[in-house]
């Protein structure tokens, strides 16, 4: 319940804030740095006041596979 106006924590929501998820950033030719239409050329994980999240520049973490089992794995011999 949001008490005097305050919004709840909405799920997926505790990404912190840099400039490689920034609406003014875009990643340059080797990405290690980012292009900052604000500050010029700053690190990924800079941010300003400036800031505004753009969920499409975020790129996300590839998931881990899964590792493979065989009949043997669930036998209780």
């Amino acid at each position: 319940m949001a008490l005097f106006g305050r919004k709840s924590g909405k799920p997926g929501t505790t990404i912190s804030p840099a400039c490689a998820y920034c609406t003014y950033g875009q990643y340059t030719a080797d990405h290690r740095m980012i292009l900052c239409e604000k500050n010029g050329v700053v690190s990924p994980t800079y941010q300003c006041r400036r800031y505004q999240y753009d969920p499409l520049a975020r790129i996300p973490k590839r998931q881990p596979k899964l590792p493979t089992f065989s009949a043997e794995d669930f036998s209780l011999d």
